[in-house]
């Protein structure tokens, strides 16, 4: 009895001790992802996450769509550094099939900054690199620095002849940058761990995605600021105004770059876009409407209006806006005898948009219910200068009645055409929609946009589109000369992309979202000549 005692004690003691060892090492990939993640410093605008295997690089392998996004430099820098460091059977010992994350970072030289972070497997040393760099036949040397922080290693990458700054942190992370100023601030950066500033995938979308896109809209303003030298630029403005951080995984096409995936809303701040959230999916029809000259656009879509402008109205309450609201609104009833909001809202219909042109014409088009009765409203409060067109009496009524995206309509003109409320800066503007919308002159009516709406979704409540050739002009007003240059110049580059769209789908009080950009069609005529 007492051997069969002992025999069951040390069973027991040998299970306890095996099942600590193995929760202990076990680190479930979700788990793993957020301590990498959370080591990114917080001003980090996007992450990129693949998975270092040899799969990945065979499929990306010659694709034009990454170099186009990153730039042929930084990409062709990286993967020399990969081939070099990463490749070698010491280093596969490491890093083979670790996730590696490359985070997009503002600077302040007019660039921005790449920090590639990943961990390292079991029994890795950093001076480990010291062993991988002997085995590159004189490619790589390296020098060992002692900082405030630690070790850091200046590996110097011969052929491209620049440093590329490595630190070893806890849990195994290993960071890296061709920025000594990036490495510096990755080494000093302490996570707030009650503060999560990026929210994984879930593990089965993760484990079945070939790579993911991490995005931190509060920080695309500070990317922003640091591309254009208009700080007001209202391209992507909602977007940059929101609260939210985003996670979508890839869709690979050779001709495209699609990723969808979930905006989680931070739910202690709000924007104008959170409104959206409190509506059904919508089709989206008035894309058909833009002008074949659209640079760039965002539509709304609302399944009911009249409950959106019930929460505009708590919105502009929110904004410390609703006591100006309400005097532009008895001013209104005091000189004109409208009730202008209430008989505005049962007209208003499910989408409207703002437009902008090659030309740097500006419209906001409104679908309504019915223009016969929308007229005699707005000729009211309104200057007509011909039997079509009038000029607004009154300022920041399109801000009031439709929200923020619109408030660059201060005291626009205004014409109805069927059921379409046209807004417009000036008379010449309206005139030149009016021969858009006589003539059938629309994107939607060329061949390579509708290729391009083929891959969008076909309901969203909120909806960015932006085509490259079209806005160049505009870049080339408001961007840093460097980066206009490198937009004009290199190739692969944004030129050679059509155009870009970023959807946002209400769902559960976040944004199921779809990232779409497409590269032009080849021009196969040119081809055989």
């Amino acid at each position: 009895m007492r051997r069969l005692i002992v025999t069951t004690l040390i069973l027991l003691a040998a299970t306890v001790f095996i099942t600590v060892v193995y929760f202990k090492n076990l680190n479930p990939p979700g788990v793993r992802n957020n301590q990498v993640m959370q080591s990114i410093p917080d001003n980090a605008v996007a992450v990129f996450e693949f998975n270092n295997e040899k799969g990945f690089y065979d499929i990306f392998n010659g694709n034009q769509l990454l170099a186009a996004v990153v730039g042929k430099q930084k990409l062709s820098d990286l993967d020399t550094l990969r081939k070099l460091l990463m490749s070698s059977a010491l280093s596969d010992q490491f890093f083979s099939g670790q996730n590696v994350f490359i985070s997009v970072h503002p600077a302040d030289n007019d660039d921005i900054g790449l920090l590639v972070t990943t961990t390292a497997s079991v029994g890795f040393e950093p001076n480990s690199f010291n062993m991988i760099a002997a085995q590159s036949k004189g490619a790589l040397s390296i020098a060992v620095n002692h900082n405030a922080f630690g070790l850091e290693y200046d590996i110097l990458v011969k052929v491209i002849n620049k440093h590329f700054y490595i630190i070893k942190k806890e849990d195994n992370i290993v960071v890296g940058s061709f920025s000594k100023a990036l490495i510096n601030q990755s080494a000093l950066y302490k996570n707030d761990k009650s503060k999560t500033i990026f929210v994984s995938l879930p593990e089965q979308q993760n484990a079945n995605s070939l790579a993911n896109l991490y995005i931190n809209y509060g920080q695309l303003s500070p990317l922003f600021d640091e591309f254009f030298k208009n700080k007001n630029t209202d391209i992507f403005k909602s977007f940059r105004l929101l609260p939210a951080v985003a996670a979508l995984s890839i869709n690979y096409k050779n001709d495209a770059l699609m990723f969808n995936g979930l905006t989680s809303l931070n739910t202690h701040t709000y924007s104008y876009l959170n409104l959206f959230t409190r509506q059904q999916p919508v089709i989206n029809h008035l894309k058909d409407m833009f002008p074949a000259t659209t640079a760039y656009s965002i539509c709304f879509a609302v399944s009911d209006p009249q409950k959106f402008e019930a929460d505009l109205s708590q919105w502009h309450i929110k904004a410390g806006v609703n006591s100006e609201k309400g005097k532009l609104f008895d001013k209104i009833r005091q000189e004109t005898g409208l009730f202008l909001k209430t008989e505005f809202e049962p007209l208003l219909s499910n989408e409207f948009a703002v437009v902008t042109t090659r030309y740097q014409e500006k419209f906001a088009i409104i679908t309504v219910k019915d223009g016969s009765k929308l007229l005699p409203l707005m000729t009211n409060i309104s200057t007509m200068v011909s039997d079509h067109i009038g000029q607004f009496n009154y300022e920041k009524l399109p801000f009031f009645l439709l929200g923020d995206a619109f408030s660059v309509f201060r005291k626009p003109y205004f014409m109805i055409v069927d059921n379409y409320l046209v807004l417009a800066a000036s008379s010449s503007e309206l005139v030149s929609y009016t021969d858009t919308y006589i003539n059938r002159k629309f994107i939607s009516k060329t061949d390579q946009y509708n290729q391009f709406d083929n891959l969008l979704a076909e309901r969203s409540n909120v909806a960015f589109f932006i085509n490259f050739k079209n806005t160049q002009a505009i870049l080339k007003r408001d961007l840093k000369d460097p980066f206009y240059n490198a937009f004009e110049n290199n190739h692969p580059g944004w030129k050679d992309f059509y155009g870009a769209a970023y959807q946002f789908t209400a769902s559960d009080k976040n944004f199921y979202t779809n990232f779409c950009i497409k590269a032009n069609n080849i021009d196969t005529a040119a081809l055989t000549k």
